[in-house]
Parts: C-alpha cells; structure tokens; sequence
C-alpha cells in the first residue's frame, strides 16, 4: 500500500546542519503508517505547526506534506539553545495502487497530522466461489488456411 524510499534524506540532513540551514527532514519528522480495516492511516508529529501553514496534495500516487513553522528572535534575547528546527519543511510517501486517493481525509490536532486514505473497492479482500466458470471448455476458435 506505500513506499518508502528517500536516498537522500540523510544527505540532506548532513548538507543542512553543514550549511547552517534550518531544516526540518524526515529524520525529524515522525511518521507512523500503518492499516486499520479498510484504511490506511498516517500519523506526521508537527509541533508548533499551525493548520493554515500546511500544505498536503497527491500527484500520482506521491502524498506530500509541506509545512512552515517559524519562531522569530528579538534582538535582546539571550540565547542558551537553538535546537528547534523552523522554516519551511516537506516529506513524501509513495503510495500504492490501491488506495482511494479522491477520499483522502486529513485532521491536525494537538500536534499531530492525521490522514485517512480508504483502500481502494477494487484492492479490498473479496471472497471468490470455486466452480462457477461461464464452461467447462474454451470456445474452439476456426481457422482456415489461405491458398498460394
């Protein structure tokens, strides 16, 4: 139902801290996925990220959530420790086939990113009866051989 495969993240993460960059990557970004009955639920930890900030689409088959969470520094402040990433941040899912991607739900509440994607009629368990084939033969199919 999903992929996960990201190369670069920790490249990202190494050029990030290098540079100064205050990035949030997907090492920082807790995910849970998992399948609850006939959907698949997503878990994302976004703290201090506010609603009007996200940004979630679907392009074939790739969920990507975006989002910004920003803490602005006075200049008389003293500081002891700057751990916290801001800025603007993203993480990608590939999803699989099938799931109902037109019906995807998404909820933020104390913190945490909730998406519901139902599963796909099509990619549901379904129950199939032994011997009710249409006939017990294929259909013969005739063919003639052209004179030359």
């Amino acid at each position: 139902m999903m992929i996960q495969t990201d190369p670069f993240r920790d490249l990202d993460t190494i050029f990030s801290r290098l540079s100064g960059r205050q990035q949030l990557s997907g090492g920082v970004m807790p995910i849970d996925a998992f399948r609850r009955g006939s959907d698949v639920w997503v878990h994302i930890d976004l703290p201090g990220v506010k609603e009007d900030s996200l940004d979630i689409t679907v392009e074939r088959n790739v969920l990507t959530v975006a989002a910004e969470r920003n803490w602005q520094r006075q200049e008389t402040d003293q500081l002891y420790f700057a751990e916290r990433y801001r800025g603007a941040f993203r993480r990608q899912i590939q999803l699989g086939d099938g799931l109902d991607l037109q019906n995807l739900e998404a909820d933020l509440h104390d913190g945490v990113l909730t998406i519901r994607i139902p599963v796909a009629e099509q990619a549901k368990p379904r129950k199939v009866a032994v011997g009710q084939s249409r006939s017990a033969a294929p259909d013969a199919i005739e063919t003639t051989a052209a004179a030359s």
